[in-house]
């Protein structure tokens, strides 16, 4: 029994048994995969997985108990590793972060700028992705941190933490009838087309909330993954906007305005950060997440 064994085993997991897409992660072939998994059965006395002439179509039910073991080794692996050059005196290695579009794109350059400064010879890598998507790269060990507004605080695997409470924000061009209404109400919202975020993204669930909770109907014309475009579409006139707050810099400059409202339409939504439960994280790690959120309690997530 090897570590490239193991390796190949929790690739094909991450591949959906696809070996030839687990071949091209690890740099190997196919038929290599497929002997060194085999090997491994041989040697353990079990069968992982079912197969279809050379085809990897399942997993068997001893095979569950073994990937989590798997899984574990090579997590505990990776730790050990850190845990090393946590006393070696040298900042250096890699930090995956992966975010939803909204966090990366407005939340993390400052963050990103100030780490870079502080720890240059880090590698920071930044994968974007859904809510879903990020809790499957925390779980699966493929990002050391993840940040979204949705999911991260649902699955047993992810240690998540509240960061910071944000709104949303409506926007319509400058010289829309709804800038003459001092102040706006989510039934004058819902009068109009609307252009906001996709159900799985940036706080979705708190704009549907609050119209479902006034009895409203509204008319989502157009939704998008990120404000960016929701911005491009509300400048042409194709409806009314509802953003992110921190996505509201340079609105102005593409004939944008934020309508005034008595207090926040939508509720608040909470940004959260999360880690693997289990994972040992380097010290620079945790610098990132105290940029991040200042007000995160870093001994509660040292001691879990």
């Amino acid at each position: 029994m090897n570590f490239q064994q193991l390796r190949f085993v929790r690739e094909a997991i991450r591949n959906n048994l696809n070996l030839t897409e687990v071949a091209a992660v690890l740099y190997t072939s196919q038929s290599g995969v497929s002997k060194q998994i085999k090997d491994l059965e041989d040697e353990l006395g079990i069968d992982l997985f079912v197969r279809s002439g050379k085809r990897l179509t399942s997993v068997t039910r001893a095979g569950d108990g073994a990937v989590e073991i798997v899984k574990r080794i090579l997590l505990e692996t990776e730790n050990l590793r850190r845990y090393a050059s946590q006393y070696s005196g040298v900042d250096t290695g890699q930090l995956i972060i992966a975010a939803t579009h909204t966090q990366a794109r407005y939340t993390l350059p400052r963050v990103v700028e100030q780490f870079n400064n502080e720890f240059p010879k880090v590698k920071l890598e930044l994968h974007q992705g859904t809510p879903n998507q990020v809790a499957a790269m925390i779980s699966n060990g493929e990002a050391d941190i993840g940040i979204a507004s949705e999911v991260l605080d649902q699955s047993p695997d992810i240690l998540a933490y509240p960061c910071f409470s944000w709104n949303h924000q409506v926007i319509v061009p400058v010289d829309h009838p709804l800038t003459r209404k001092i102040p706006v109400t989510l039934e004058d919202i819902a009068e109009y087309p609307l252009i906001t975020y996709n159900p799985q993204f940036t706080g979705r669930k708190c704009v549907d909330a609050a119209f479902s909770q006034a009895g409203l109907v509204p008319d989502f014309r157009l939704t998008a993954m990120d404000a960016d475009v929701i911005k491009t579409y509300v400048e042409r006139g194709l409806g009314v906007g509802i953003v992110a707050e921190m996505a509201l810099d340079g609105i102005e400059k593409i004939g944008l305005t934020v309508l005034e409202t008595e207090g926040s339409l939508f509720g608040s939504c909470t940004t959260l950060v999360a880690v693997r439960n289990g994972t040992f994280l380097p010290s620079f790690a945790y610098r990132f997440l105290e940029t991040f959120a200042p007000n995160l309690r870093l001994e509660d997530l040292k001691s879990a």
